[in-house]
């Protein structure tokens, strides 16, 4: 799955910055955009791109899955076997697409999450460590299998996705170890996107930048430095 953000002006839009000087001139690493329009008043984050500051990392919290694609004419039929166009086999998930694209703008950026002992697992492992993630706290379980996912593009764009949750699902401790607690607290963003157990989410949201609880169904709620929802 491709990610990207896309910032457009229009006559019913605009950017200032939160401070006096300009994006290129900040002092701080972190700073935020406010992007306004007629029903909406949200805030955008941006970096310094200054590399003699000692930048807090931006921590990432979540999902890793295998993805599965398929390239079909269309769905198959209740007891139908169709013949695929194509396929591969890809490293993604919300959490590892968040972490792998922080990465590769330079930025210091860790994944907390999990996966299993399996080729997906290396797979996934060196996606992350090949986009610059830093996997310190990336933890691999025997007894789970990576967190995978079956994802079925037709011709005409529409796609459908059946995920096996895995190891982003099972075999969590009840108390996350003591150092990704305190890599979660040092930070200056923490990303979570809650495809694993909400107890863990929960946990890092109590410990994170604004210690925060921003847990809405299906939504993207900015406290503070935290960042929660599906995304």
């Amino acid at each position: 799955m491709s990610i990207g953000t896309t910032l457009s002006t229009t006559p019913n839009h605009s950017f200032h910055s939160n401070t006096r000087t300009s994006l290129l001139n900040t002092v701080s690493p972190i700073q935020f955009l406010s992007f306004r329009n007629h029903t909406h008043n949200l805030r955008v984050l941006c970096f310094s791109s200054n590399p003699s500051q000692q930048l807090p990392p931006v921590v990432v919290v979540g999902s890793a899955n295998a993805d599965i694609y398929v390239e079909i004419d269309r769905l198959p039929r209740e007891g139908e076997t169709l013949a695929a166009k194509s396929g591969q086999t890809l490293a993604g998930g919300k959490g590892a697409n968040q972490a792998t694209c922080s990465a590769m703008l330079s930025y210091p950026t860790y994944f907390v999450g999990q996966v299993g002992d399996d080729a997906y697992g290396t797979l996934l492992s060196d996606a992350l460590r090949g986009g610059g993630v830093r996997l310190d706290s990336l933890t691999v379980v025997a007894s789970a299998p990576t967190g995978h996912a079956v994802v079925m593009l037709q011709s005409n764009g529409q796609n459908s996705i059946i995920i096996i949750g895995g190891a982003n699902m099972s075999c969590w401790p009840s108390t996350l170890p003591r150092q990704h607690l305190d890599l979660v607290a040092q930070a200056g963003i923490v990303l979570l996107q809650r495809e694993i157990p909400d107890a863990v989410n929960v946990q890092v949201a109590q410990v994170g930048p604004g210690r925060a609880e921003p847990f809405r169904t299906k939504s993207l709620t900015l406290q503070g430095m935290l960042v929660c929802g599906y995304c």
